[in-house]
């Protein structure tokens, strides 16, 4: 039986009729972290009681003396593990809480975020608690058994099981492992050379991390495709207390560095401010159609500094992607960083020129920074069938991409899958991943890739006015000119690449020839359209073609009912 049939059997057994099944993933998750950080300490859990039992008169906390002499990242002082606790029922309770507070500051924190207190109390009220204790302690998770990578996926696959009953937000916990592998190739690929260097040390960021997936998958594929000497240090930062306990969990267990996992609100409260750390490669798939009220006060605080983060313009309050991606645009290093996102189609379109997605968008494309825009399947998220978009953004553009948009259609490049997951009915195997992969490096337009230059997305909204005219007379200002009547006032698109007058004399004045241009309301704006780039015009059949067909299927219905 693997791990994932074992902890659904728990929650079966223990919490069935006593809990919500939304709650099973806030009670389970923590004993699962608790149970594999026992496994990871086994070896050495009695030399760490005996040391400390040592020092603790002589220092306030000799935690950081225990793990530098054991060379571990974590300890409890605690007699007890979730097995020993089994052995005194009578005790249970109180033993439990000794052994939570018995943990090093460093998994305290992950504790607290867990909310583990109230869990207990309810699971006591519920005669449920040594019988959860007491299933888990029959678990193997020792590292020898289950590795870092497996440990990790369990993690995952529980979380998005547990979101899903729990109806959360698509995608805002767990975003599927063939996403993110096609991202992250996108994302390194260009990059070989320059990380095949010898002693190459790298940062990675994720300021949306959830259980840090997507960091970990991004580490393993530079070890694997390029070289298992580049250093990656990874860097996150999480809102939700229960994902931030996870991934926190994972950093430490699997020897990564958790304080590295930073908590709260990315948007409000920036965790690698103080240090103003800037990054080499950030990859995030933030929450989309979300609303940011919450945070409003203090963006909109900040779009005010011409110095932060958000100075260029803000998208309306429901939808706070381009925030995030504005927030990783600040984190680039001046020397150059790569940076990999999964959108929504939002961010391409919405708002008109002078709105805060525009301006966010001429921002970004005025100063060269979009690389590539990949079109994924749709049905590609677990609680999701809408289609969704990887954007790649740089400061440092090849040559031969200085200037261009390179957009992808990627739409078909998937394979069905046997049983749907939620909403998940297809997967881009990996090569569909190559597929995609190549047309990017290749650079050359074809069926599924458009090359554009930078202005041709742009375009100049122009304010058109038609004379205000009462009793049959043009009326008119103090110094002669027209009256505008504001009821006939229109605006035009004009694109970058065409001269506005031209445009006005050829288009526009030819229809209103009383008409005229007020420049002063110019505005640039900056949108993309993939519907329009791949747009296949199919011819339309003829009504004969449309009557032969009606006829066969009349024919076909009435040959059933004979």
């Amino acid at each position: 039986m693997n791990i994932e049939s074992l902890i659904w059997g728990i929650c079966d057994d223990v919490l069935r009729d006593d809990f919500k099944r939304h709650e099973y993933g806030d009670i389970i998750l923590p004993f699962l972290v608790l149970r594999r950080l026992d496994c990871v300490q086994e070896e050495h859990k009695d030399e760490v009681v005996k040391l400390y039992n040592e020092l603790k008169d002589k220092f306030d906390d000799p935690s950081d003396i225990i793990h530098t002499k054991l060379n571990i990242n974590f300890s409890n002082h605690s007699r007890y593990d979730l097995r020993r606790l089994v052995n005194e029922p009578s005790k249970l309770n109180e033993n439990l809480f000794e052994y939570l507070r018995s943990f090093s500051p460093n998994i305290q924190d992950i504790i607290v975020n867990f909310k583990l207190d109230s869990w207990i109390e309810e699971l006591e009220k519920n005669d449920c608690l040594y019988q959860l204790i007491e299933k888990f302690s029959e678990v193997d998770l020792h590292p020898t058994k289950v590795d870092n990578h497996l440990m990790g996926s369990i993690f995952e696959e529980l979380l998005r099981k547990f979101s899903e009953m729990s109806n959360e937000t698509s995608g805002e916990h767990y975003t599927p492992r063939d996403i993110v592998n096609l991202l992250v190739s996108l994302v390194f690929s260009p990059e070989i050379e320059e990380l095949s260097k010898p002693n190459k040390i790298v940062s990675l960021y994720d300021p949306c991390c959830g259980t840090g997936g997507m960091l970990t998958i991004g580490k393993k594929w530079i070890k694997e495709n390029i070289s298992e000497t580049v250093e990656v240090n990874m860097f996150g930062q999480e809102k939700n207390g229960q994902t931030y306990s996870i991934c926190k969990s994972d950093f430490l267990i699997t020897g990564e560095q958790p304080e590295n996992i930073k908590r709260w609100s990315t948007l409000s409260r920036d965790g690698f401010q103080d240090t103003n750390r800037k990054f080499d490669y950030m990859i995030c798939n933030p929450p989309y159609g979300v609303s940011w009220t919450k945070e409003e006060k203090f963006v909109k605080n900040e779009s005010k500094d011409p110095t932060g983060r958000f100075s260029v313009g803000t998208p309306r309050v429901s939808d706070g992607q381009l925030l995030f991606l504005q927030h990783m645009i600040s984190k680039m290093e001046p020397s150059g960083s790569r940076i990999g996102v999964v959108f929504n189609g939002s961010p391409m379109f919405t708002g008109d020129s002078g709105s805060g997605e525009s301006e966010i968008r001429k921002w970004i494309i005025e100063n060269d920074w979009l690389e590539t825009i990949v079109q994924l399947p749709d049905r590609m998220f677990f609680n999701t069938g809408i289609t969704t978009y990887l954007w790649i953004v740089t400061n440092k553009k090849s040559q031969q991409r200085k200037r261009k948009i390179q957009l992808i259609d990627g739409s078909n490049y998937f394979q069905s899958m046997r049983k749907n997951l939620g909403d998940k009915g297809k997967e881009i195997t990996p090569e569909n991943r190559d597929q995609i992969l190549s047309t990017y490096l290749n650079f050359e337009e074809n069926e599924i890739c458009k090359i554009f230059e930078n202005e041709y997305f742009g375009y100049t909204k122009v304010q058109v006015e038609q004379p205000l005219v009462e009793d049959g007379q043009v009326k008119k200002d103090r110094s002669g000119k027209p009256k505008p009547d504001s009821k006939l006032r229109d605006h035009e698109r004009i694109p970058l690449k065409d001269s506005i007058d031209e445009y006005y004399e050829t288009e526009v004045k030819p229809h209103l020839p009383d008409s005229w241009m007020d420049r002063s309301k110019d505005k640039v704006g900056y949108e993309i359209s993939f519907v329009k780039e791949f747009y296949k015009f199919e011819k339309l059949k003829n009504t004969n073609e449309i009557k032969n067909e009606l006829k066969l299927i009349e024919e076909e219905i009435f040959s059933l009912k004979i």
